[in-house]
């Protein structure tokens, strides 16, 4: 007897043995119970996750001597025939090769009128439909509305989309869905288990993840890898017969982009051309990992799925996932998709890859606004010694103009307002004064002023150095700011619990924080600028220019402006 491929061999054969397609079968099962038999139906999805397949049951349940039934009987003639693809009662017509309105007409409209010879029902199985012509469409359109009372229309399809609406509205449409990886190497182990194979769940997995959602897909991809190992099958050698890239060259990626070893990547890239990947592939294939740490980020009880990792390989993935922050795995997922997108049309598609990976290490670098006001780093990435960039100054040192009214993107202007605030401390405010290391001849006041810049630096110059006042009165500690000052004095109540908890032990007591509104007068004056007798006109304008001079000049502006789009339209000083 010749081969029978495994697709073919383990098709179907009852609504029960399709896999994940519980609502289509149960569905189907139930009308068949109660006897609700549309005459037209559509069965659209992707490919290979069993249209055609439930056409042909449904067919058999149909035309069996015991239906029409929910269990088809399967060794009736009608059963047999139609699961051989002979029974002349039951004609499959590929719409591919029928997309012309004659050939519609000339084998289903010019038979309609003809009785089954044999079953209970005519039944015409068109696969493919959409590629039908809309002549042809307009020709069965009224054989589907009101068809014979003994024929049957079931159309299969993958482009659900392109079929007309007059069709649709006209037949019951059932769509099937892509079938789980999980679903798809359960299913693919009894096959392995029957067919007497010994096959490992990694290499299962691996044969799953790649049919993409496709049981036929994945079927013929096994068919494949046992024709090269025969009796015993390991994941090398699915990853060879199916072209696939190597978990650890992905793992190996991911370390080096965690410990930012630009030399690294590029030998990673060079080592994956060697092995003749579609550099295509490994950027897709990056992104599905940087898709499954980021899970693990969201929920770690999802190591053990094997959708995720491999049992090798947990422990490393594990290790990994804790030295990327969510927003470095999710720059990292728009980065290597278009990435992806680039090499399709690149001449030279190893620079592209070498240039995302090193765009990659780079971008974890960034720090978000809000860590920057609270103070400290990025947690979630931490780096190692070895491999840790030199600290980057994001504090001016010198006191600098505030910048305002920044054009572009709101978030550019506020960021840019962020970096000129924490450079402008008003005169006599607390960014002046020089603070003493906790001793036993320092008072509670500037200890605790000395913590809190110790503890959080950013968030003491951009808010506490910012107050106008820093009254102590007994167990409460008032902080007061002027109307102006509105978002300082949000970011302080932000900040207050964590405040309260740092000046208890100081104080050997519970400390209370407050915060209070001051009066717009009593902030210090602007200095005497010399102007002598000028015009208010002349001394306001000279003013503003040296404003925005010393604005451009700081540090902290400049890296704003070369960070966000934004221009500096005016300046004020606070």
């Amino acid at each position: 007897m010749s081969y029978e491929v495994i697709a073919r061999k383990w098709r179907p054969k009852q609504f029960d043995e399709v896999v994940g397609q519980q609502a289509v079968t149960r569905t189907l099962r139930n009308a068949l119970k109660s006897g609700r038999l549309a005459q037209s139906f559509v069965f659209a999805g992707p490919r290979g996750v069993g249209k055609t397949t439930t056409a042909r049951i449904l067919a058999r349940a149909f035309n069996c001597e015991n239906g029409p039934t929910a269990d088809p009987c399967g060794v009736c003639d009608a059963c047999v025939e139609i699961r051989d693809g002979r029974d002349m009662d039951v004609l499959e017509i590929d719409a591919a090769t029928h997309t012309g309105i004659d050939n519609i007409r000339e084998v289903i409209i010019a038979n309609l009128g003809v009785k089954a010879a044999r079953d209970r029902y005519k039944i015409f199985i068109i696969d493919e439909v959409h590629q039908l012509s809309n002549a042809s469409f307009n020709s069965l359109l009224k054989s589907i509305e009101e068809p014979p009372p003994h024929v049957v229309f079931m159309m299969a399809t993958t482009e659900l989309d392109k079929i007309p609406e007059t069709v649709l509205s006209r037949s019951q449409v059932y769509e099937f869905r892509t079938i789980s990886t999980k679903v798809i190497a359960t299913q693919l182990r009894q096959i392995m288990d029957a067919e007497g194979i010994t096959v490992g769940e990694e290499s299962l997995q691996l044969i799953a993840r790649d049919a993409d959602g496709s049981m036929r897909d994945a079927q013929s991809k096994l068919d494949q890898v046992i024709a090269f190992t025969g009796k015993t099958i390991a994941p090398d050698d699915v990853a060879t017969v199916l072209g696939l890239v190597g978990r650890d060259l992905l793992l190996d990626t991911l370390q080096a982009v965690a410990d930012e070893d630009a030399p690294a990547s590029f030998a990673l890239a060079a080592r994956a051309v060697e092995m003749g990947y579609d550099l295509r592939a490994v950027c897709r294939e990056l992104s599905r990992m940087v898709r499954d740490v980021l899970v693990l980020a969201v929920d770690p009880s999802r190591i053990t799925d094997p959708e995720i990792a491999g049992e090798g390989e947990r422990d490393r993935l594990k290790a990994l996932a804790g030295r990327f922050s969510r927003e470095d795995l999710l720059r990292a997922f728009d980065l290597l998709t278009r990435a992806e997108q680039e090499i399709k049309s690149a001449a030279q598609p190893r620079y592209h890859l070498e240039m995302a990976l090193l765009r990659w290490i780079h971008l974890r670098k960034l720090v978000s606004i809000e860590d920057l006001i609270a103070g400290s780093a990025p947690t979630a990435a931490p780096r190692t010694a070895a491999s840790a960039p030199a600290p980057r100054t994001v504090m001016p040192s010198a006191p600098a103009p505030r910048t305002s009214g920044a054009a572009g993107p709101s978030l550019a202007a506020q960021a840019a307002r962020a970096v000129a605030n924490v450079a402008a401390a008003p005169a006599g405010s607390g960014s002046s004064r020089t603070l003493p290391e906790p001793g036993p001849s320092a008072n509670f006041k500037d200890v605790l002023l000395a913590e809190i810049k110790r503890t959080k630096a950013v968030f003491y110059n951009m808010v506490v150095a910012q107050a106008q006042r820093i009254e102590v009165v007994g167990d409460r500690v008032t902080f007061s700011f002027t109307p102006a000052q509105r978002a300082l004095k949000d970011q302080f109540e932000q900040q207050k619990a964590w405040l309260e908890s740092i000046a208890q032990p100081i104080a050997g007591r519970r400390i209370t924080m407050a915060s209070a509104q001051a009066d717009a007068s009593s902030a210090p004056p602007p200095a005497d600028n010399g102007a002598g007798a000028k015009a208010p006109a002349q001394q306001s304008a000279e003013k503003k220019s040296a404003l925005r001079e010393q604005a451009l000049a700081d540090a902290g502006v400049q890296t704003m402006l070369e960070v966000f789009p934004a221009e500096i339209r005016d300046v004020e000083e606070m």
